[in-house]
């Protein structure tokens, strides 16, 4: 059984539409991508995916379970997180702080507890705050707790987001251009990142990206959308070698 499975699924704003007739499916442990040119609906696939949109037509099914329509509280505490495009932080918050939020929807204690603060309710804090520090030290800001997150570099902050999506615990992890902005170094690491957390975290992971350097170098199959249709889907070979692909998107990258 697939992890996710979308069929025939379409997204249509005042008549146009935005994904049309998308069939998508990855399997448990999968590293996918899905690239295509801006405005393909790429970003439109994953506010379906998450329940920031409700689908014009068509079905997604996670876990074997019908979720299109579902609300995003509801697809977060099945186990899909995701990360944006534009890095979207509680700036003003400690880092420390934007992990323990995401780690909230796992907590031991109940509300009467957190308004009475109860001795569990202690517990439960102490307990999150040890989790959100140990995530941080495996991505090397554990030193910048205390740090609002506005002031961390640009790359610290995407890291930043890719941990609070860790936080909620998910076994879907969707990342929307985590590359953007990034200078080759730092899109290199990216990748052996993206590697490590799929191993580490027992994740899936279903990725946007526009820098075909990482895409081709961390992805086993990669679907392309154009008009908000699939026009290919196969491994990296395939798609660069794909005519239609190159004519669509990849152009001269694909030489």
């Amino acid at each position: 059984m697939a992890l996710l499975k979308v069929e025939n699924l379409s997204k249509s704003f005042s008549g146009l539409k935005a994904v049309s007739n998308l069939d998508l499916e990855i399997m448990e442990g999968e590293l996918v991508g899905l690239i295509g040119p801006n405005g393909a609906g790429k970003t439109t696939v994953f506010n379906l995916l998450t329940g920031v949109y409700v689908p014009t037509e068509g079905t997604i099914s996670f876990k074997g379970k019908r979720i299109d329509g579902s609300p995003l509280y509801k697809v977060s505490h099945l186990g899909i997180a995701r990360t944006f495009q534009n890095i979207r932080l509680f700036g003003d918050l400690p880092v420390i702080d934007n992990v323990k939020i995401a780690y909230h929807q796992h907590v031991s204690y109940n509300t009467l507890s957190g308004i009475l603060r109860l001795p569990n309710y202690y517990r439960g804090e102490a307990e999150i705050y040890q989790k959100a520090y140990d995530l941080l030290k495996i991505f090397d800001l554990h030193e910048k707790e205390d740090e609002l997150a506005k002031n961390l570099p640009y790359g610290q902050q995407r890291r930043l987001e890719i941990a609070r999506a860790l936080a909620t615990k998910p076994s879907l992890l969707l990342l929307d251009e985590p590359a953007a902005g990034m200078n080759p170094q730092e899109t290199q690491n990216l990748m052996e990142l993206i590697r490590w957390i799929r191993e580490e975290f027992a994740l899936t992971i279903l990725l946007i990206e526009h820098d075909m350097s990482l895409v081709m170098g961390v992805c086993e199959r990669i679907y392309v959308l154009d008009y908000g249709m699939v026009i290919a889907h196969g491994n990296p070979d395939e798609i660069k070698s794909n005519p239609r692909v190159i004519e669509a998107y990849l152009g001269e990258e694909a030489g």
